[in-house]
């Protein structure tokens, strides 16, 4: 039996990014990309008129695009394609694109600076094991969001829960740069454990309004 083929979409308003992407993900034999588009409704009308075979297993999603962005798009491609996951890949790392996007229904966020080899992997991490990676930079900014708990917070809050112990160190090491390998070796647990607390940290992340964000935010 052959090695499996992972279908990957990529949707960016950038040409220039969006070509050189495709080059660079179909170069990797273990990729194949059945779909661009340029903005969210491209996207979504190439979707609703793909034959099965050529809907993505994964789809790499930019976030500031006109005509409708990569949030919107992935909110609505969840719904009608939950099957399908989606990786964000843009440049920004701000709390408020985070949020929106994993509440949206993202599978993972990362930074366009990351290598390659980086972005190869989490495609297939996401696919095969349902794991959700997680850039340095985006684990200090999920550092920082979840372990504001309210000074008054006498009783658990529904809507905010705060990090275990060994997801701060996770979290802390995942921002001094180290892989998932090193993690593992640093705190003696194996990759998939790993793996696990990272998952949790964005499950923590999913809350239920922006409003309820920022009230926490302003605690």
């Amino acid at each position: 039996m052959g090695k499996r083929i992972f279908k990957i979409g990529i949707v960016d308003d950038n040409r220039m990014t969006l070509q050189s992407l495709t080059e660079l993900i179909t170069y990797n034999k273990q990729f194949e990309v059945v779909l661009t588009a340029t903005n969210g409704q491209q996207f979504l009308d190439k979707m609703s008129n793909a034959p099965a075979n050529m809907i993505p297993d994964v789809v790499l999603m930019d976030i500031d695009m006109k005509i409708m962005n990569g949030i919107d798009a992935i909110l609505h491609g969840k719904t009608k394609y939950p099957q399908v996951k989606y990786l964000v890949l843009t440049v920004f790392d701000d709390e408020e694109n985070l949020f929106d996007s994993i509440k949206a229904g993202a599978n993972g966020y990362l930074l366009k600076d990351e290598k390659m080899s980086v972005i190869f992997d989490q495609l297939i991490n996401v696919v095969l094991h349902d794991f959700a990676p997680m850039s340095p930079s985006i684990a200090k900014k999920a550092f920082n969001l979840l372990s504001r708990v309210p000074k008054e917070n006498q009783t658990k809050s529904i809507l905010f829960e705060g990090l275990s112990e060994r997801e701060i160190e996770v979290l802390q090491l995942l921002i001094e740069g180290l892989n998932y390998k090193k993690i593992a070796e640093t705190l003696f647990i194996s990759i998939n454990t790993v793996k696990k607390h990272i998952s949790h940290i964005y499950e923590k992340l999913h809350v239920s309004s922006k409003v309820q964000i920022m009230k926490l935010m302003n605690k």
